[in-house]
């Protein structure tokens, strides 16, 4: 895809400070997207990020917000409107996805993840969408996980979320395809990011790929700015695995 075929495009990337999210926002910037970087923490991670887009000739703002709060998305949404104009591009990449055993989790475990990775899905949807409407259509990119959907010990509030987030995809699509909206999700497999390697994904070696390595956060990023670019406006409702081989699915 050319560098440039999301010109006059507007995203809104969540969780963008770091690791996943940061390539996507890079990504998204290189394609010609002006770009929000949201974080609900890591301001001077946030920042950088920013500044490498403008560095590079793009437009980057960037947008503090816990995303589990739907009064700080709606500002944040707000934010991004009243300094871009328009919003076309909504990527939901912040998530909670700690290990607990489910003899060990708390209650309020279980909330946390639903509500950083769940609850926050349904909060920026529902404040962007009458944006993404106004545009004339646009994209939404869920995140999935490779481990969360296929099962992983210690993680059955991070796979009942994520559960939760492939299903609202699927139904979404349906319901806003005639506004020209697409949604989809992208499961991500074993990426080499800063993620503590306790997790499971980061205790996976060469040998337990196909492909022979981990993945780096620029693939994911890749097929983010696919779907979002001409190559994918014929895609919504899928989940799109990116994974090395670890999960194959028909």
């Amino acid at each position: 895809m050319s560098t440039k075929e999301l010109t006059g495009k507007v995203a809104l990337v969540t969780g963008a400070a770091k690791n996943i999210g940061r390539s996507i926002a890079l990504s998204l910037a290189a394609d010609g997207a002006a770009v929000g970087v949201n974080t609900r923490a890591s301001r001077n991670e946030a920042d950088a990020v920013a500044k490498q887009i403008r560095d590079g000739g793009g437009r980057a703002e960037v947008f503090m917000a816990d995303v589990a709060d739907p009064a700080a998305v709606e500002a944040m949404v707000a934010g991004a409107i009243a300094k871009f104009g328009r919003l076309d591009i909504l990527v939901l990449n912040a998530a909670h996805r700690n290990e607990v055993p489910f003899l060990d989790m708390s209650f309020e475990e279980w909330r946390r993840v639903m509500s950083v990775t769940l609850d926050s899905t349904f909060h920026c949807i529902k404040a962007a969408l009458p944006h993404l409407i106004k545009a004339g259509g646009g994209d939404i990119i869920t995140f999935g996980g490779a481990k969360a959907l296929s099962s992983s010990a210690n993680r059955v509030h991070v796979a009942a979320a994520k559960h939760g987030v492939v299903g609202l995809t699927r139904t979404l699509a349906k319901e806003v395809a005639g506004y020209g909206i697409r949604v989809n999700c992208v499961s991500p497999g074993p990426i080499n990011t800063s993620r503590p390697a306790s997790r499971a994904d980061h205790k996976m070696t060469a040998s337990d790929i196909p492909l022979g390595r981990l993945g780096g956060p620029d693939e994911i990023a890749a097929m983010v700015s696919f779907l979002c670019g001409p190559g994918g406006k014929f895609i919504t409702g899928q989940t799109l695995h990116v994974n090395g081989g670890t999960q194959m699915t028909s």
